[in-house]
């Protein structure tokens, strides 16, 4: 039945990109872990994310998007997919491993671009399963 529905939202999703050229939507499906934490900060230190929020100044020059994942079933990679007005900026591949924790993060470089932000955590298939935006002013 998962399969059916991430089927049917993968093609209205397919139709909808083509028609209005925005970043892919949902598939709620199980992706093997269980998200606890994404967020945007200014900083990763010591393994935590420092300066979380959904706005940022224009004079911020890289943000970061942090995962925390909990009970991961088995290695897998994951990417962080970076859009900016609903281009994509950049596609990061990151591990996580098997286990009861694995935190990771991305950063991208703002270039002084205003506007609309998002990061999308998709699995090998190219699957969203969570998604993060926030505003650079």
């Amino acid at each position: 039945m998962k399969k059916n529905i991430c089927l049917i939202l993968g093609i209205a999703t397919a139709l909808f990109v083509l028609m209005n050229k925005a970043p892919a939507a949902f598939c709620m499906d199980d992706p093997g872990f269980t998200i606890k934490r994404m967020v945007i900060s200014k900083d990763v230190v010591d393994r935590e994310p420092v300066g979380v929020g959904d706005f940022f100044s224009a004079a911020t020059e890289k943000v970061y998007c942090f995962l925390e994942a909990a009970d991961i079933e088995t290695d897998m990679q994951v990417s962080i997919v970076w859009y900016w007005s609903n281009q994509e900026m950049a596609r990061v591949a990151l591990p996580i491993r098997k286990g009861h924790r694995w935190r990771t993060y991305s950063s991208k470089k703002l270039l002084g671009l205003k506007g609309n932000w998002q990061a999308e955590l998709q699995d090998s298939s190219g699957i969203v399963h969570s998604s993060v935006s926030f505003v650079v002013e």
